[in-house]
């Protein structure tokens, strides 16, 4: 590269990344080629973050991270069951024959409806929104919203509140009148909320694009002839909410216009089918950095150089959008994962949970948009024309009328290819795309990575290991005479939680009137974990995967002369997240049994069965420093390795400011809470077929600790040992490493799967 070269690429670099551009709003149309904002065409780069996945305290540092890294749009979901908790009163309005023109002539005759609702909103702390916009515009960055209000997300119950499902008649996501009211009551509160703080484009604010509905087509299908008008209905009454920016929809090859249709997914430039109308731009809504990742399964670590790869290639094929999810993924506080997914999210991706760079992914992404960039005028108005360079090698070329040139120089082949390009000899690296923004120098190759590696370095920051300074309450078993809710027969888990909490009792006392007392415990169960006790007793335990729809667990166990208490907990760990009729699905427990010795069966299934909602430590919610009087701790000496023990203690807060983890690869399954706030569910004992085991580190914000005297609540389900666990803080080093050491630790195909799955 020329001398002069080198120095406009550091000029550029310079003045875009450290922080010339700023973002605002205007009138936002499109075309076939791009979004065009204030009547300039736009190259945008975006990156999701979620604001209930953070805290406010971190937003400013993670939007001003993806700025710097060439970001021009932040991407955010907006998450309905955090905002509407509660569907508010409902006024019963039966018999009344004067009917109530919805927006977009939607009719819904009042006799089918059930009301009006005042809801209670919340938009406080973590779930505050509309300071969440207001930073990304303060620091001059545009604005995406997918309201959905579905999200999928790994998200309990796809973000729907559990509410929507006592709703009655309701389908969601079909052409169903009571989701439909619901859904457009939620997607036009978002849509005045913001219009009322002038955060849309065309009133000069940040957001640019709004989502309405979420991967759609992916169960469509399901809903037979309910599931096209419900995308029409869906598309139309968001467009009709006049917001002046336009509304996108993702995998959805259908979406009516004016609706655009995106894609998702790692390989959109060689995937996606393109918009449905030559008039519509061609975006890709998720770039995904990572994967998900499950419990007792690694994460998927996919390189910098493969997703250079696919966004050079997806850009050169007139793509004009990319946003990558995650950007930063964080931290699933409380019970907000959706079934078996872990804490920490997508903590692979280029910040990672704790907002800390992760190299060499964030510094090759900002090279790659920094050399985009220089030709994105180029890029946007030229011409484009594709040219072979060999068997496997490709030119895609830009031109404009006068001047400007850029051009892509693909390598599909796996090994090194010199070819020759307007009458220069260039070598192309292994799967590899060369960008070079006056079709003469070589600005960036996808699989040349110029940033160092780093690092994460876990540093000791206090140990737990005083039996002095801990104490311990080991919560109740209950047995059938406990309980005030009782039915002949087996009650669904989460229709009688309501998801309120993850554990159910189910209990019921029987006379001993076996031939012997030997005997097996035969349970089925559609949720994910069950405990077992015999006379307060714990006797075993069995859980699912997320690649199961249900378990059983076998348990020998002696019989005693008289009364006997078998208390069954059951638990979920998470609500499922995608699927067609989520209101449908069951869970707990489906069939219990006892087999005696001498081929006595007994099929308790249809018997007397009590119940009890929750844990006592929970319904007093002795988490919170508040009510840690409420119960009887133990104080001298705790004990390890039980089952349904809640243990306390209190702690300084690391000195500095790098972020604060908790160690938990001692414990078992559980839920974890610092000063009253949940950091999440850990369960560090599940491991797969390969003896892989969970997430040990858990993330605790700086802004949910004090200097002193932090308080740290622990509910063990089924044992671990609270005297070495550690407080560490993290921090990340540079180090020598090339790509060659990066290992994917699970196959893309087992990922494809994983999302076939979910839908099944």
């Amino acid at each position: 590269m020329e001398w002069w070269w080198r120095l406009y690429w550091g000029l550029v670099v310079i003045i875009m990344m450290e922080g010339g551009s700023h973002a605002e709003g205007g009138e936002v149309t499109y075309d076939g080629r791009s979004l065009i904002i204030d009547g300039k065409r736009q190259m945008l780069f975006s990156g999701s973050i979620h604001y209930p996945r953070s805290t406010p305290e971190m937003w400013p540092s993670l939007i001003a991270k993806a700025k710097k890294g060439g970001l021009d749009v932040i991407q955010t979901y907006v998450f309905w069951n955090l905002h509407e908790p509660q569907p508010g009163q409902v006024s019963q309005i039966l018999s009344l024959s004067l009917s109530l023109s919805l927006s977009l002539s939607l009719s819904l005759s009042l006799s089918h409806m059930w009301g009006f609702c005042v809801a209670q909103y919340d938009f406080s702390g973590r779930y505050d929104l509309v300071r969440f916009i207001k930073e990304i515009q303060a620091q001059g960055l545009y604005a995406c919203l997918r309201i959905g209000p579905f999200i999928e997300s790994e998200w309990n119950y796809g973000g729907f509140p559990f509410w929507l499902h006592d709703v009655p008649g309701i389908v969601y996501r079909s052409n169903n009148k009571p989701f439909k009211f619901y859904m457009q009551n939620f997607t036009t509160k978002i849509v005045n909320l913001m219009k009322s703080e002038g955060l849309y484009a065309s009133q000069g604010g940040p957001i640019i694009l709004s989502q309405i509905e979420n991967e759609y087509q992916n169960v469509e299908a399901a809903f037979h002839e309910k599931g096209p008008p419900y995308v029409r209905w869906a598309a139309k009454m968001a467009v009709g909410l006049q917001t002046g920016v336009p509304w996108i929809m993702c995998k959805q090859t259908d979406a009516p216009d004016p609706v655009i249709n995106t894609c998702n997914g790692m390989r959109c430039g060689e995937t996606f089918g393109g918009p449905n109308s030559p008039n519509k731009p061609s975006l890709w809504t998720e770039n995904w950095t990572s994967f998900y990742q499950v419990y007792g399964q690694k994460p998927y670590i996919r390189s910098a150089e493969d997703i250079a790869f696919h966004v050079a290639l997806f850009i050169a094929r007139n793509g004009s959008y990319v946003n990558y999810y995650m950007y930063h993924g964080g931290t699933n506080f409380g019970r907000t994962s959706s079934a078996y997914i872990i804490t920490a999210y997508y903590d692979q991706a280029p910040l990672d949970e704790y907002g800390l760079k992760r190299q060499p992914k964030w510094g090759h992404l900002k090279d790659l948009h920094a050399a985009i960039k220089l030709c994105s005028t180029t890029l946007l108005q030229g011409v484009r024309t594709n040219y072979s360079l060999g068997q496997h090698q490709e030119a895609i070329v830009f031109q404009e009328e006068i001047g400007g040139c850029a051009a892509f120089l693909i390598n599909h082949d796996g090994n090194n290819i010199t070819v020759q390009f307007q009458n220069i000899s260039l070598k192309l690296l292994p799967k590899s795309i060369s960008i070079l923004p006056d079709c003469k120098n070589i600005a960036f190759n996808s699989a040349k990575v110029n940033t160092k590696y780093n690092d994460r370095i876990i540093t000791l920051a206090q140990t737990f290991d005083s039996t002095d300074s801990w104490e311990e309450f080991k919560d109740e078993i209950v047995n059938f005479e406990d309980t005030s809710l009782k039915s002949n027969g087996l009650l669904e888990h989460t229709n009688t939680t309501k998801d309120k909490s993850d554990y159910l009792w189910y209990t019921i006392r029987l006379e001993h009137n076996f031939s012997s007392t030997e005997a097996v415990l035969h349970v089925q169960s559609l949720a994910h974990v069950a405990h077992a006790f015999l006379n307060n007793i714990y006797i075993g335990s069995a859980n699912g995967s997320f690649t199961t729809k249900n378990f059983t667990m076998d348990i020998p166990f002696m019989v005693k002369d008289g009364i006997n208490n078998i208390s069954i907990l059951s638990v979920m760990v998470g609500l499922q997240d995608s699927g067609a009729f989520l209101e449908r699905k069951k869970t707990g427990l489906t069939t219990v049994t006892i087999q005696g010795d001498n081929n006595k069966f007994y099929n308790l299934t249809n018997y007397e069965w009590g119940y009890k909602i929750g844990l006592l430590g929970e319904e007093l919610q002795i988490y919170r420093e508040e009510n840690v009087g409420d119960v009887v701790w133990r104080e001298s000496g705790i004990s390890t390795n039980q089952t349904l023990t809640w243990y306390k203690i209190f702690f300084d807060a690391p000195k500095g400011d790098d972020p604060v983890a908790l160690n938990l690869s001692s414990m078992g399954k559980g839920e974890a809470w610092v000063n009253g706030q949940s950091i999440g569910r850990y369960w560090i004992s599940f491991h797969d077929y390969q003896g892989n085991s969970s997430q040990i580190l858990y993330h605790v914000p700086r802004s949910f600790l004090k200097t002193g005297e932090n308080l740290l609540v622990l509910l063990e389900e089924n044992g671990g040992n609270p005297l070495q666990i550690s407080l560490n803080t993290v921090s990340i080093i540079n180090v020598q490493k090339d790509s060659s050491d990066d290992q994917l630790v699970s196959s893309f195909e087992d990922y494809i799967e994983m999302e076939s799955y979910r839908y099944s």
